[in-house]
């Protein structure tokens, strides 16, 4: 959640971010017995949300590493990735999420990881040329 308030003593409006009662209530149940790629996840879509992806990389990340065939987690990742500025990274993502989806018969999450990465694809080369 991005909230502004302004300044003691400045008259300028700062930005900070709160975490969302929803970041904070997932946030209790890590390293518990539900810390799980579901919790992951949710946590990484919770911050994606807020607008917030490097947090979301973080979480989704953990997701991945406790079941990598997790195709949305996949997808969410590439996003998250692209949304904060590493656009190879969010490729890859997008190829891995890709393989493992087709692996799984994920029809859907492959066509749409697909447009994504083809999106990206585009923009690299055409920043290279």
């Amino acid at each position: 959640m991005v909230r502004y308030h302004e300044a003691p003593d400045t008259g300028f409006q700062i930005l900070s971010r709160m975490k969302s009662p929803a970041i904070a209530n997932l946030e209790k149940l890590l390293g518990g017995p539900r810390d799980n790629a579901l919790l992951r996840y949710s946590l990484g879509n919770e911050y994606f949300k807020s607008g917030d992806p490097t947090g979301a990389v973080v979480h989704l990340r953990a997701a991945l590493a406790r079941d990598p065939q997790y195709s949305a987690a996949w997808k969410l990742l590439g996003h998250a990735l692209h949304d904060s500025g590493q656009p190879d990274a969010a490729l890859a993502a997008y190829r891995d999420g890709i393989r493992v989806a087709e692996a799984k018969g994920d029809k859907q999450a492959a066509k749409e990881m697909t447009v994504f990465a083809r999106r990206i694809e585009r923009a690299l080369s055409a920043k290279r040329d």
